[in-house]
C-alpha cells in the first residue's frame, strides 16, 4: 500500500527517456485494472513524438505541463463495449492502477482528464488519428520526477458512517 500514500501529481519532469521496460510494467498493472463484465474496454497510445505530445498538451490549459514529459499516454476507450454505462468507471480504476505503478518504478505523472469535454476528445482523437469506435478519456504525462513532495493526509474521520 505505499504507493497510495506516497503518490502524488507530478508535473515537473527530469530530462531523462523512460524505459520501455518500465512503460511495459506500467501498462501492465493499468490492464490488471477490474471492469464491468470483464469488457476491459482500454487502448493506450504510448507518445514519444515530439510535435503529438507538444499538440496534445494544448488541448487543455491544464495539460501545458506536459510538453517536458518524455512519454505522454493516452488512455482511451473502445465505444462499443459491453457494458458502455459503466466505461467512465473502468477507465478511471485503470488510470489510478497506472499511476500507482508509475510511483512504484519511480516515475511520476498526472491524470489530465479530458473526458466528458467533446471538444477536448475530438480534439486529441484527431491529433493521434484514432479511428471512431476509440474515444480518448485521459492524458497521461509521465517520466521521472523532478522533485520530491510529500503526499498530503486527506483522512478524515467525519466522513466515514458505520450503519450497524
Amino acid at each position: 500500500m505505499s504507493s497510495l500514500f506516497h503518490r502524488t501529481s507530478v508535473r515537473k519532469f527530469q530530462d531523462r527517456p523512460v524505459e520501455r521496460e518500465k512503460i511495459e510494467r506500467v501498462l501492465r498493472a493499468a490492464m490488471q485494472a477490474p471492469s464491468a463484465v470483464n469488457q476491459q474496454p482500454w487502448e493506450f497510445f504510448v507518445v514519444t513524438n515530439p510535435e503529438k505530445k507538444e499538440a496534445l498538451t494544448e488541448v487543455t490549459p491544464y495539460i501545458r505541463f506536459g510538453k517536458k514529459a518524455p512519454v505522454i499516454i493516452v488512455l482511451a476507450y473502445r465505444v462499443h463495449s459491453t457494458a458502455p454505462l459503466f466505461t467512465d468507471i473502468d477507465m478511471a480504476i485503470c488510470t489510478e492502477n497506472l499511476w500507482l505503478a508509475c510511483d512504484e518504478e519511480g516515475l511520476g505523472g498526472t491524470m489530465c482528464g479530458i473526458a466528458p469535454v467533446e471538444a477536448q476528445i475530438e480534439r486529441a482523437s484527431k491529433i493521434l488519428e484514432l479511428p471512431d469506435d476509440l474515444r480518448v478519456f485521459t492524458i497521461f504525462p509521465m517520466g521521472y520526477p523532478a522533485e520530491e513532495r510529500a503526499q498530503q493526509d486527506r483522512f478524515d474521520e467525519s466522513r466515514i458512517h458505520y450503519v450497524d
